[in-house]
């Protein structure tokens, strides 16, 4: 080879080709994730992620062994979005019925914006959630429990909260108070008749589950 030759042959950095690779995995998982939330894990198909996703479908297979590795890295996505912005919230920063109160109203919130998160936890659940069990998921629970249940015995050591309060009780009721409604909107507001995702309906909730919880918490 010349060295004009030499000279022609473009070398692509490293550095560029990692920033390509994670660029190509950040919109395989985006896509992935949203064809999960629409068509479920047994519904979705590669070849809609790889169209939504603009990308070839032997790429997918390439960073990602198979539809059920790639749901794994999309849950723990999914829950790695939500506990980082629940680390924002600096809830040991406020009184603790303040930081409650704001746990339960982000909660409820997030689920409101997220109803893909929703629709991905129903998938996996759906499959007896051994995606979980396989992945570092479980990991990111950790950090919010530690932080509800200092909260609580902050709360406790002022007198303002009662002891023997389960954080991971409270946290799931929090999370359930929330989930179900959500879940559940269509069939409820056809027996009730309501609307029950009114920007009205939404407020009436969201106070209704700070009243309950803070109620729970809160010495008599």
């Amino acid at each position: 080879m010349t060295v004009s030759t030499a000279a022609a042959v473009k070398v692509t950095p490293a550095p560029e080709r990692q920033r390509d690779a994670g660029r190509s995995q950040a919109a395989i998982l985006v896509a992935a994730r949203d064809e999960f939330a629409e068509m479920g894990l047994d519904g979705a198909r590669m070849e809609g992620i790889a169209t939504r996703a603009a990308v070839n479908k032997r790429l997918i297979y390439y960073y990602f062994r198979d539809k059920d590795q790639l749901f794994q890295a999309v849950l723990e996505k999914a829950y790695q979005h939500i506990r980082n912005a629940e680390q924002k919230l600096n809830l040991l920063n406020l009184p603790p019925p303040e930081a409650v109160r704001k746990l339960v109203e982000f909660t409820w919130n997030y689920c409101m914006k997220h109803p893909e998160f929703q629709s991905l936890l129903t998938s996996a659940n759906l499959h007896k959630a051994r995606h979980l069990r396989q992945s570092r998921a479980r990991e990111l629970n950790s950090p919010v429990i530690d932080t509800l249940g200092r909260i609580l015995e902050q709360g406790r050591s002022e007198g303002l909260f009662r002891g023997g309060i389960d954080p991971t009780q409270l946290y799931i009721s929090i999370a359930a108070l929330t989930f179900f409604y959500r879940s559940n909107n269509d069939t409820l507001s056809a027996i009730f008749g309501r609307h029950l995702l009114s920007p009205k309906a939404k407020q009436e909730r969201l106070a209704h589950m700070c009243d309950l919880i803070l109620g729970y918490v809160m010495r008599d």
